[in-house]
């Protein structure tokens, strides 16, 4: 059999969800039922609903292509970016929107990006009489998205215009992806044509904008919510050091040959099963936890892959029977490892 390496749980990009929970919303206030698509991007309703829980940046790609095929709206990314209010960005847009001009605002945006989306990283370069804000995909296939792209750059151009209180239109804006012409709202709202298939994800402006002062800037404010955005940052960082993420990259290796139990993890942590479950205790966990979570997540990941057997599955999770698997499935989603793969693979 194969072995599929993954990362533990605390290396899978995730992001606060809430574009995701923005096409939802979407749905609701036209009268067509979400549950069909939360289904087969693997969300369920409670997650969807709850505001605290982040989603893996792939299921919401996957979620919002799902979405806009049920709204027939290839355009769902601009949409849902053109009209939100930017508000609900939340602390990342109080710190670019306090900030003393746009070069540092933009700067802010660079810093504090991951916060909300640690699949997408901001990049902000002054150089050659153009300023460029660049989106980089971090474990993402980049190629998997449109509407999510098309989301953030429409909405770094509104953040813009908001904070300098101007119709600032971009020079360029370029777009990995590819599309079959631009539609005349997007051209309107824009100022500019969009370069399709272009060699990154950028915004364009003339450098002297970036020197444009932020109209609620706000020193003071500006410090205080820096220093948030420090704490969780650093909480983001430390997240991914913890010694239940240590547990997690040890997992893989471990399931599909039945070794993973506490007595095998902790000696290659260089502690004692006690001690282990000491610590894992002092983050407010345990190991039977993490065991049961990362198997669901990592189960969702095998089988978007369509050439895995779900036999084959069942081993890389530690399960000697496919009805083991199926049992626990069942529990995490309400539906089997089949019937899951039937939503994914089946028409969008």
């Amino acid at each position: 059999m194969r072995f599929v390496r993954s990362g533990g749980i605390g290396s899978i990009p995730s992001a606060t969800g809430g574009i995701a929970r923005m096409a939802c919303a979407r749905m609701d206030e036209i009268g067509k039922d979400a549950g069909l698509i939360l289904a087969k991007a693997g969300v369920t309703p409670e997650q969807a609903r709850d505001p605290a829980v982040r989603l893996e940046v792939r299921t919401q790609i996957r979620l919002l292509e799902l979405a806009a095929s049920e709204l027939q709206d290839e355009w769902l990314g601009f949409h849902l970016a053109r009209n939100f209010d930017l508000r609900e960005i939340g602390l990342l847009y109080y710190v670019i929107a306090s900030s003393e001009r746009l070069e540092e605002a933009l700067r802010n945006a660079e810093r504090y990006s991951r916060i909300m989306n640690e699949g997408v990283r901001l990049r902000f370069s002054l150089q050659d009489r153009t300023a460029t804000i660049a989106l980089d995909y971090v474990d993402i296939d980049r190629h998997s998205d449109r509407h999510q792209i098309e989301f953030w750059l429409v909405t770094l151009v509104r953040i813009c215009r908001r904070v300098t209180d101007s119709r600032l239109a971009p020079s360029r804006l370029k777009m990995r992806h590819s599309r079959d012409g631009l539609p005349a709202e997007f051209r309107a709202f824009l100022g500019c044509d969009v370069e399709f298939g272009a060699d990154s994800d950028a915004v364009c402006f003339p450098a002297p904008l970036a020197s444009l002062p932020v109209v609620g800037r706000d020193e003071y404010l500006n410090e205080l919510l820096r220093s948030y955005a420090e704490e969780a940052l650093e909480r983001s960082l430390r997240a991914r050091s913890t010694v239940r993420s240590k547990v997690e990259d040890i997992l893989p290796g471990l399931l599909p040959h039945g070794r993973a139990v506490a007595s095998e993890v902790a000696p290659r942590l260089g502690m004692s099963s006690r001690s282990l479950s000491r610590k894992l205790g002092e983050e407010g966990t345990s190991f039977a936890e993490i065991l049961d979570q990362f198997r669901a997540a990592l189960a969702k990941r095998y089988l978007n892959d369509e050439t895995l057997p779900v036999s084959e599955i069942a081993w890389l999770l530690g399960y000697r029977e496919v009805s083991s698997l199926t049992h626990a499935f069942k529990r995490w989603t309400g539906t089997s490892p089949r019937q899951f793969r039937s939503l994914q693979s089946g028409p969008a």
